[in-house]
């Protein structure tokens, strides 16, 4: 059981870093068309594909603009070193990009990415543009677990899925219903049978807008479906014949919500906990939920912000560290050039601008910058020898934008109590010097 939970995180981080590759790359912008994007699925051939690149080689000898000409020929060959690299190629495919972008000041530089995916990529490409192409991997990155969810009470019925993290409202409509007791004037018997009669048309309505919403090409195009709501109509809904047979089969659950519209959507969400687990956005607010339970408990088994993060890091006192994934810090390792002491810092975008953490405090002698990597990056790649596991939150889920915002998007969970107050005491730092929080 903890080998497949470590491979689930394991599996996260390498998706939180092909997300982070395909934005670098996606952003990356080149002259003319020197940029190769090269992906080979997991039965293709090493010499096919290499004799593809030599055809290529020979028509590219016949570009006209002589820089243009050197840049492609010079990606080929890169491309054509790195599949030399391989046998035979991988399991998962093979993916490879070369070319020459242009930097930020607008110099040229030459890249050389070479990589096997998460997971198998079925798609076989080669371009050459200006740009380099990664639809074919944010494809891999789409999680293949959709569920849809129909929200009906008296007010009206709305049609949603959920993704991994992202859920989305695909159609909604308001309906008006007759109430139980009429303003005289007709006969009690007549006024009932209107009423059931609207709330039958209501049904249908809803039965029939399911079938256009999660139906596609005569199969469902969701794996499961949730049916809530705050009255009976659900229950209704599920019991009636009008509702698609292929629909009914895939009721995961059907769950009472206090609220109709998007506010019921969210609820069912959270009260489909235990059915879509698997889900990411589920798991994340349950991650973030028992975060702040600890907190709200006040026993010392918690972090946040990057100082005692980092602290309860080297301590191996973490066991699940949470991090925003659009956390903006850099890690910068200096060296004092007089006694060779290094020190890394974490800083933002603004002290990484000021460059104030360049000089010392004390001396006032100019410190060298040994390494400067992002942070998340680093995280990713050393979390392990922490001995802790990894989280990937985001700020869309209500909970998510509260830990970004009141905790800095930093923070984990502890294996054993540390009291902080006594440790700043110790160490003499004190809680209103900004620096002490770098």
């Amino acid at each position: 059981m903890a080998q497949e939970v470590d491979e689930d995180h394991e599996r996260l981080v390498e998706q939180w870093k092909m997300r982070k590759l395909i934005k670098n790359l996606s952003e990356a912008r080149g002259n003319g068309t020197s940029m190769i994007s090269l992906i080979i699925p997991p039965k293709g051939q090493v010499a096919q594909v290499n004799n593809l690149l030599l055809q290529e080689q020979g028509t590219a000898s016949n570009i006209k603009s002589r820089v243009n000409r050197l840049s492609v020929l010079s990606a080929i060959t890169s491309a054509r070193e790195r599949l030399k690299l391989y046998n035979k190629i991988p399991p998962n495919g093979l993916v490879i990009y070369c070319g020459t972008v242009l930097t930020e000041e607008g110099k040229e530089k030459k890249l050389s990415i070479h990589f096997e995916p998460f997971k198998p990529i079925n798609k076989k490409l080669y371009l050459c543009d200006n740009k380099f192409h990664v639809e074919p991997l944010q494809k891999l990155l789409e999680c293949s677990s959709v569920f849809g969810f129909i929200i009906m009470d008296g007010n009206g019925c709305l049609y949603g899925t959920l993704t991994g993290n992202h859920c989305e409202v695909k159609a909604k409509f308001s309906v008006e219903l007759p109430k139980k007791h009429g303003r005289g004037g007709q006969s009690a018997v007549r006024f009932a049978r209107l009423r059931v009669e609207a709330r039958h048309n209501y049904v249908r309505k809803c039965a029939e807008a399911a079938t256009q919403q999660f139906i596609t090409g005569d199969r469902p195009n969701v794996e499961g479906l949730v049916l809530a709501g705050s009255a009976s109509f659900k229950h209704e809904l599920n019991k009636s014949d009008i509702f698609d047979g292929r629909l009914k089969a895939i009721v995961l659950k059907i769950v009472d919500t206090s609220y109709g519209g998007e506010n019921g959507f969210n609820q069912a969400i959270a009260l489909s906990r235990d059915t879509l687990a698997n889900v990411q956005f589920v798991r994340e607010k349950k991650l973030l939920t028992d975060y702040m339970q600890e907190i709200a408990q006040d026993n010392n088994k918690y972090c946040f912000g990057i100082r005692d993060t980092i602290r309860a890091l080297e301590m191996g006192a973490v066991s699940t560290l949470i991090v925003w994934e659009d956390l903006k810090m850099t890690r910068v390792v200096v060296q004092n050039p007089s006694n060779k002491e290094q020190d890394a810092l974490f800083l933002s975008d603004l002290d990484l601008e000021k460059g104030d953490f360049q000089k010392d405090a004390e001396t006032g002698v100019t410190l060298d910058v040994v390494e400067k990597v992002d942070f998340l990056e680093w995280l990713a790649d050393n979390y392990k020898t922490y001995g802790a596991c990894m989280e990937f939150v985001t700020d869309r889920s209500q909970e998510g934008a509260q830990f970004v915002k009141g905790f800095g998007g930093i923070g984990g969970l502890l294996r054993w109590q540390v009291n902080w107050a006594e440790m700043d005491d110790y160490l003499g730092i004190d809680d209103d010097d900004d620096d002490a929080w770098i």
